[in-house]
């Protein structure tokens, strides 16, 4: 019997007992342990480029509670990809202005509205339910036109063995445990992976000594939709820091920062909750409005990740693989990169396309990935929560400074919002060859720019793809990849900003993750070639 272990805020993907529970046990390509942004993501990624893949869920839907809200323009650009970001983007908030208060005072604020040109917004706030339930829709138009994706509520891992062939796992299922094998096993199953726990692995890192009260709070209230955030708040019981952001159907997620040494089921009584709510809310407004507590959690901050996220046949992927402290919004968004990078090349190594060292290069580049954004938020964690008094002095130092002078305010650090990796120096990246702009340097997401009736991205459909920018080029071949030329026009302001800069002329690789493997100052089939051998991990340096 497969006990439910919290709450599902939608019943997703409903258990049926199906007759691979009975007989000889199905083989499958891919099987994707645990049904959240990143498993579901990866399916709907691997499914549309018609590798098969089965996730397995030991519940029927996403767990009740805002979680994940903040999601980065990197990842709308990925949902659009996959068919899932107009509802996202219609059901989210979209927010663009920060302010930053110390004490009563507001130190400044910043406003990330994007440049023009691009179709996705900097962030928008949505519950990770609503981000899961848009996902298992664009699964499901999917399934409609012939991809190969299944999902299995109620389905629940309970062993793994591996061999250097593939895996054979044991699910407990409501009506009995059955058994499957499996070419690629890829655990996405959370923070406390039971996968992780199975094959005896660990993380390695920092947890903080320090605890975070969530309260998702539905009311009516006039704050703007912006995102407000307080180095030792005015209000009672609030400890060092607070946050407050919009979320959508009236939700307002509040942090309050606790402190470490804490009684946890009694920080979680209601009474006790309401008491800080109403002391930010009177701060703020002089008046308490009519709320409701929808949802409360409490987490503990941890910066740490697995030392490889590839072991043998398994591969980990998002919270199970790294983890981050939430101020920054690196987590979810971080996973879903995670589910796009392995998607690719797991397809082109399924169909025999490419060899298993190209499998090697998602481990090195999302431990890439996940030290940067570790990095990130140990510094934004150490700012918050200083460890010493001499070190508190020099926050608020800082803070003190930014009131008056600009050059004072990068060095506040609430969170350093989620940005996406640049693959830069990696294995399956090449050295520059253009004096072109740093944004789209080779290891970079490739960067929007308006077309006729669309965007660049619309158009990077995942494939190999050559940007030629102010020059002929022509598809390059290479084995079963093809590589198909885009042009763009030069005289286009965005163009030239964002992929000519000083050049006359360029061409670029895009990889089917739309990251650029390299660029040039003019077409040369052969070095395209070269190029893409590299990408597919079977050039000389590979």
């Amino acid at each position: 019997m497969v006990d439910m272990r919290y709450k599902t805020a939608f019943t997703l993907y409903p258990y049926r007992k199906v007759a691979a529970q009975t007989g000889t046990p199905q083989h499958h390509r891919v099987v994707i342990v645990g049904g959240g942004p990143v498993g579901l993501a990866l399916a709907l990624d691997l499914g549309t480029r018609g590798t098969p893949a089965l996730v397995l869920d030991d519940h029927e839907g996403p767990g009740f509670g805002s979680k994940a809200i903040c999601f980065a323009k990197r990842t709308l650009d990925i949902a659009h990809r996959l068919g899932a970001a107009a509802p996202m983007i219609d059901k989210g908030v979209v927010w663009n202005t920060g302010r930053v208060f110390h004490k009563d005072h507001q130190i400044f604020e910043f406003d990330l509205q994007p440049q023009p040109g691009h179709r996705h917004p900097a962030f928008i706030n949505l519950q990770q339910p609503y981000f899961e339930k848009h996902l298992v829709e664009a699964i499901e138009r999917a399934q409609a036109n012939g991809a190969p994706i299944e999902i299995r509520g109620r389905n629940r891992v309970v062993a793994l063995d591996t061999t250097t062939d593939g895996a054979t796992l044991q699910v407990e299922t409501p009506d009995g445990t059955y058994g499957l094998t499996a070419d690629y096993v890829v655990a996405c199953d959370g923070a406390r992976s039971p996968l992780r726990n199975m094959m005896g692995l660990d993380f390695d890192g920092r947890v903080f000594e320090d605890n975070f009260l969530i309260a998702d709070v539905r009311m009516k209230a006039d704050f703007p939709t912006e995102r407000w955030f307080w180095f030792t708040p005015p209000f009672e019981g609030a400890g060092q820091s607070a946050l407050l952001h919009k979320q959508p159907d009236d939700i307002w997620r509040i942090d309050f920062q606790l402190g470490w040494d804490i009684d946890r089921a009694r920080e979680l009584d209601p009474d006790r909750i309401r008491r800080r709510v109403d002391a930010m809310l009177s701060s703020q407004t002089g008046t308490v409005p009519p709320y409701t507590l929808e949802w409360t959690s409490i987490y503990t901050f941890q910066c740490r990740r697995m030392r490889s996220f590839r072991h043998g046949p398994v591969f980990f992927a998002g919270d199970s693989a790294h983890q981050v402290s939430p101020f920054g919004a690196r987590g979810a968004n971080s996973g879903v990169q995670d589910a796009e990078n392995l998607a690719w090349k797991l397809d082109l190594v399924a169909k025999g396309v490419a060899g298993q060292h190209l499998l090697d290069s998602y481990a090195t580049e999302r431990e890439h990935a996940a030290d940067e954004n570790i990095l990130n938020s140990t510094r934004a964690t150490d700012f918050m929560t200083p460890k010493s008094d001499i070190s508190e002095v020099f926050r608020n130092a800082v803070l003190d400074l930014a009131v008056t002078y600009p050059f004072a305010r990068p060095l506040v650090n609430s969170g350093r919002l989620s940005v996406p990796c640049s693959y830069a120096g990696q294995a399956l990246v090449q050295t520059d060859l253009l004096d072109g702009p740093a944004i789209t340097a080779p290891g970079a997401p490739c960067v929007d720019v308006p077309q006729a009736g669309g965007f660049l991205l619309d158009r990077l459909d995942g494939r190999f793809h050559i940007l030629a920018v102010g020059c002929p080029a022509a598809d390059v071949r290479v084995g079963e990849i093809s590589a198909l030329p885009i042009e763009l026009d030069p005289n286009d302001d965005f163009v030239k900003a964002r992929y000519l800069g000083a050049a006359a002329q360029a061409v670029y690789l895009v990889r089917p993750d739309q990251h650029i493997v390299a660029r040039w100052a003019g077409f040369d089939a052969d070095a395209v070639k070269k190029a893409i051998q590299t990408a597919i991990a079977r050039g000389p340096e590979c």
